[in-house]
Order: C-alpha cells, then structure tokens, then sequence
C-alpha cells in the first residue's frame, strides 16, 4: 500500500483548497478529518459534511468536544489556549491516523501570514494552532502546499480548482474557533452567546447585501449594566467586527450604520447573557483581525 496522507479540514477555503490540490494527485490516499472541537459556528459540522461530499472528499468527522474544552478549563491567555487547541490537534489526528494503514503525512491549510504572524522574534504576533502550537515531535511528515501563499492567491486557485465563488470568498475562519472569540475563560455560557450573537450578526449582513472580508462578534471577559424587559440586565459586553482586506496581512473598517443599533438590540433581546454591544472600529495594523 502506499503512503496514506491525513488532512485537518477546517472548513475554511485554505484547508480545502489544500483538500481539492492533494485528491487530484493522491486521491483515495488522501483521508480528511473534521475535528469537531465544540468551538464552532452554528450549523458548522453540517455545513462541512455538504462541502466534503460535494467535492467528493473522504471525509471523518470526530466529536472531541468534551475532550477540547475540558483541557481548556481555566486557561485565560491567548497564547496557551492556541497552543493547547495545537497540541490536541495533532493527539487527536495521531489517534485518527492509527485507524489508517500506512499513514506517514499531515496535510494543512497553512498560508503564508499563518507563518510570518507565528515567528518569534520583534515580528511575533500570535502563534497559529497549525505553526506555533505544533509539538516538536510531530509525529508526521507535513504537507503544506500554500505555505508560500496569500489569502487572495489561494482564493485565485480555488477558482481555477473549480470551487464555488461564494465559497472561495467565504469568510475566514480561525482554526482555534471560537477559543479567540471568547476573551477570558471558555465556558458553556459564553460558547452560547458567541455563537448565536454570531448567528444574528451574519444573517444581519446576508440581510442587508454587505459582503466584508470578515466578520464576527466577540464575547468579552467583563460585564456591564443594562435594561432588559425592564428589569436590571448585568451581563457580558459583546463586540462586533466588519473588516475588510484583501490577503489578511492588512485590514480596515470600512461598515458603520445606523443600522448596527438594531443589531446591537436584536442581540441583547435574543441572546441570554448579553447586555450591551460594542462596534470595533481598530484597522490591522495596530489591531489583528481576531481579538486573540
């Protein structure tokens, strides 16, 4: 048998592009793994389980939610929870590879500034869970066939791969999820509040035809006094972010409405646990474009 290759698909354009590249030389060599980390959008899983059958990708999905958040019980610093998410990536793709003869490759999605943002050194931004969080035993010869790469490039090549625009320029996602979404700790609450404040914001600009390179709302790690029913409302602060960019290396705020007044009250009426909305008008640089 020859060597079999095991791809983390995220659901994001990278790893699929990744995905599409590799079936066309390897084909049933190749094996797709979603890890479902609990830390998900809403309707995520299914919507990656469409994708991968509609690009004909071999693909397993594993629920390793408890296993993710019970390891990140606790932890409050950015950098130790992606590297925490990094290490239990690879245990659970190593798990995964047992279950496939003959497997001796990790495939990724990693572009170009997932490696610049990860050097250490004056230019160190954050570590991504598939650079900085990697262990040094890997464990596995890795394949990363846009690691030279940026956003818009791998965009022009799910093109000519014969991907859906819609989906080419989907928003990114970060492989963390929504660990860098939640400042502070994780818990149930907060994973809730992200994602349905998410849910409301991206139907909000489906609703109104705005398209940004990216989006999301953030849960803060504080709360604030508010009015709900008429009662005294004391709960987390959620932030929104619309930026735009072209390959994630820079990117500006471009989208401020009126309009995001009824967003921001549609998402503390709908949402339990939230009492005020903030607006992050911060470009990159000096801000990143995850608040994590």
């Amino acid at each position: 048998m020859k060597d079999q290759i095991i791809l983390g698909l995220s659901g994001g354009v990278d790893s699929l592009v990744a995905a599409v590249s590799l079936k066309m030389e390897y084909n049933d060599a190749l094996h797709c793994v979603f890890i479902d980390t609990g830390l998900m959008r809403k309707n995520e899983v299914e919507e990656i389980k469409h994708l991968a059958a509609e690009h004909h990708l071999n693909l397993t999905v594993i629920d390793a939610k408890e296993r993710f958040l019970s390891n990140l019980k606790g932890i409050t610093d950015p950098e130790e929870k992606r590297k925490i998410i990094g290490r239990e990536f690879i245990n659970v793709f190593k798990e995964a590879a047992k279950e496939i003869p003959n497997c001796k490759y990790l495939a990724q999605g990693t572009i170009k500034s997932d490696i610049e943002e990860s050097k250490k050194g004056d230019g160190f931004v954050k570590s991504h869970h598939n650079v900085g969080g990697l262990p040094q035993e890997l464990g596995f010869k890795l394949i990363e066939p846009l690691r030279e790469l940026t956003k818009d490039e791998v965009r022009k090549i799910g093109l000519k791969l014969g991907l859906k625009k819609e989906f080419v320029y989907r928003q990114p996602f970060p492989g963390p999820g929504l660990a860098v979404r939640i400042l502070g700790e994780i818990t149930e609450e907060k994973l809730n509040i992200a994602k349905e404040s998410d849910y409301i914001l991206q139907e909000f600009l489906r609703k109104n035809k705005i398209k940004p390179f990216q989006s999301f709302t953030v849960v803060l790690d504080s709360k604030s006094t508010g009015v709900k029913d008429g009662k005294r409302n004391y709960a987390y602060v959620v932030a929104v972010r619309i930026i735009d960019s072209v390959d994630a290396r820079t990117g500006k705020v471009t989208y401020f409405n009126k309009k995001l007044t009824e967003l921001a009250s549609q998402i503390v009426k709908e949402v339990p646990g939230v009492s005020r909305v903030v607006y992050d008008i911060t470009g990159k640089p000096p801000g990143t474009i995850e608040w994590e």
